[in-house]
């Protein structure tokens, strides 16, 4: 094993680095340190979360940069404000002992003014967020004609946040003779079409393989129904007492929501999520590397960036769209050698998505049987018994109290004082799962017959039924209708505003949501049905009258699927009528297709304007006019 001072790393950063407790290097920094300490020499590397990235880059570039000179040397550009706050952190901590040598974060959500400031004084090391960066180069503060090194770290996720043309214009801002090096955790199709733009003989070095999983982390699902995801998500905190882990919302408002539920039901937990200022953030981040906050729910903005040591779980509260966001998800934990856990509590929709990560990913996910109450009680009580046995005493400060003690408990016997010390500590758990709600193992699509068949029907006859809404409601839930779909641009993120918007006074908790083209079905709680049918009697969509109604026929049989709605139907026999829902999503239809018709016609009329000499999509100016009459 090689050491720092092998690979040329200068004594000053070594001395800071010792002090760190940096014994030696680790893969990725074998590899890419010697590299870059050469010139000309544009780099990919290719390494998963955790495996010492920020040192690689960061020591070659510290080392290369003259002290004496003020301009700025080197950029650092990164996806989020925490992981720039991060980098620059960790470079200050290898500088220390390098005099006059300055390093600036830049990102959004912080006065601009101050950065100018530090800026106008002299920063030879930039780290900053692709936007502010640019906004301080249009504002002529930020000069980078000097820069010989630029750094794209978590570049995937920069790309996938939407910066491609932000790097284009800072790449195309730097000295074309200049190191460019480009840092990911996976190797997609924009990585590639970077570097064959902006690299010259560049250098791939890949640590592990390619697009694959941290190495020291665990992968397990639970299969729950939607309706049981937080119950799921306390039994899977509560089996794991000493638990310190992130758990991954897919949306601000979710995000929110489940903090604020952990937070009332007694847990150590905080949300993060980009709609707090960056001051929140800054007290969130740091109450969590402090261990002062045992749970950080976070939204995939925190993804990127957060370097926190001994994360001992990761908890995806429903899987992401995207498999790299997984990755970098998981790679939250099983940091710098050890192990690591990441549990995904999904729903039967979510399934196939776990088949797609893990051919990503190259590793099997372990199916998780959700524990039982008996055994997280015992759990939690062996949590107890620990710290009392670890507590330490402190004779002297106690001793004055303790005849007052002595006499106030001396009516108690040893057994009973254990009892009534252990029912503190551990009592609310015994009454919550003495009467917890039971979480029934989602069966349907996964319950197969001796034919193979799930439930016994074809996966044809499957997916009909449950497009046609013949899929029968989820015990204590009622199945709706509502005549808007996915030809509105309702989907289920609009289901679940729209309904929550006017039904005032408790949050409605929706199930299943079924979409087609003219109509949905949603699912909700029995109790909550009356209220959610009284409040959306009045509601409109632009001038647009939406109908809920229940999605059973009189009969006993479901609304008619699209295809069969848009079949001519037959002739009702007398005194059999349709019920509302049908009757809805018939005048639904028919309006949709009058404004079609009528968007045709002004679309018609439109292009039956336009002159034959105008071309398309270009405004007719004054000399386009003098010129045709000439």
């Amino acid at each position: 094993m090689k050491t720092f001072e092998e690979l040329g790393v200068s004594a000053e950063i070594r001395r800071a680095i010792s002090e760190m407790g940096y014994e030696h290097p680790m893969p990725v920094q074998e590899e890419v340190i010697p590299y870059l300490l050469g010139v000309g020499n544009d780099v990919i590397a290719l390494a998963q979360t955790g495996t010492g990235k920020t040192a690689a880059f960061g020591l070659p570039v510290l080392q290369k940069v003259n002290p004496d000179n003020r301009a700025t040397q080197a950029v650092i550009l990164s996806p989020t404000r925490e992981l720039c706050l991060q980098i620059a952190g960790d470079l200050k901590e290898y500088s220390r002992y390098i005099d006059n040598l300055h390093v600036l974060a830049v990102y959004g959500g912080s006065s601009i003014e101050s950065q100018i400031r530090s800026l106008r004084k002299g920063a030879q090391v930039i780290v900053a967020t692709p936007g502010r960066l640019i906004d301080l180069m249009h504002r002529g503060v930020a000069r980078l004609d000097a820069v010989e090194n630029v750094v794209l770290d978590e570049a995937d996720e920069m790309l996938n946040m939407g910066f491609t043309e932000s790097i284009n214009e800072i790449l195309a801002g730097v000295p074309a003779e200049r190191n460019t090096l480009l840092f990911s955790a996976t190797m997609g199709k924009e990585i590639e079409r970077i570097a064959k733009s902006y690299l010259h003989d560049y250098k791939e070095i890949v640590v592990g393989s390619r697009n694959e999983g941290a190495e020291n982390v665990n992968h397990i699902y639970y299969l729950v129904h939607a309706k049981d995801k937080y119950a799921a998500l306390k039994r899977v905190v509560d089996y794991y007492p000493r638990i310190y882990g992130i758990i991954f919302c897919r949306t601000r408002l979710e995000t929110q929501e489940v903090a604020d539920h952990l937070i009332r039901d007694g847990y150590n937990a905080e949300a993060l999520h980009g709609d707090l200022s960056q001051a929140q953030r800054d007290l969130t981040m740091q109450k969590f590397r402090q261990h002062h906050t045992q749970l950080l729910v976070a939204t995939d903005v925190a993804a990127r960036g957060l370097d926190v040591e001994d994360l001992t779980h990761v908890i995806n509260y429903g899987l992401p769209d995207d498999v790299e966001n997984y990755t970098h998800r998981s790679g939250r934990t099983g940091r710098a050698g050890k192990r690591g856990t990441s549990i995904s509590i999904i729903h039967l929709r979510e399934k196939g998505k776990v088949r797609i990560i893990e051919k990503v990913i190259g590793k099997k996910f372990e199916v998780g049987t959700l524990p039982e109450p008996q055994e997280i009680c015992t759990k939690q009580l062996y949590k107890v018994m620990d710290e009392l046995e670890r507590i330490e005493v402190n004779d002297t400060e106690i001793a004055p109290f303790m005849p007052e003690i002595f006499r106030k408990l001396d009516w108690l016997t040893k057994e009973d004082l254990i009892k009534r010390i252990v029912s503190r500590e551990f009592g609310h758990f015994l009454r919550y799962y003495a009467d917890a709600p039971v979480i029934e193992q989602p069966t349907g699509r996964d319950a197969k017959d001796g034919s193979g068949k799930a439930d016994g029907r074809s996966r044809r006859e499957r997916r009909k039924g449950g497009a046609e809404g013949t899929h029968q409601a989820e015990e204590g839930y009622t199945r709706l209708f509502i005549n808007l779909g996915k030809r509105d641009n309702f989907y289920a993120r609009e289901i679940i505003n729209l309904v929550n918007r006017h039904v005032r006074g408790a949050k409605v908790e929706i199930g299943r949501i079924d979409l087609t083209n003219n109509c949905s079905f949603f699912e909700v709680p029995d109790a909550d049905a009356p209220l959610v049918l009284s409040k959306m009697k009045r509601v409109k969509v632009g001038d647009r009258k939406v109908v809920v109604d229940h999605a059973e026929r009189t009969d006993g049989q479901s609304a008619p699927h699209a295809s069969e709605r848009n079949a001519r139907p037959e002739r009702k026999q007398r005194g059999q009528r349709r019920t509302y829902a049908e009757v809805a999503d018939a005048r639904s239809m028919k309006q949709q297709w009058k404004a079609d018709k009528k968007a045709d016609k002004k679309a018609k009329r439109k292009s039956n304007s336009q002159p034959e000499y105008a071309p398309a999509k270009k405004k007719i100016t004054k000399d386009d006019w003098k010129q045709f009459f000439e």
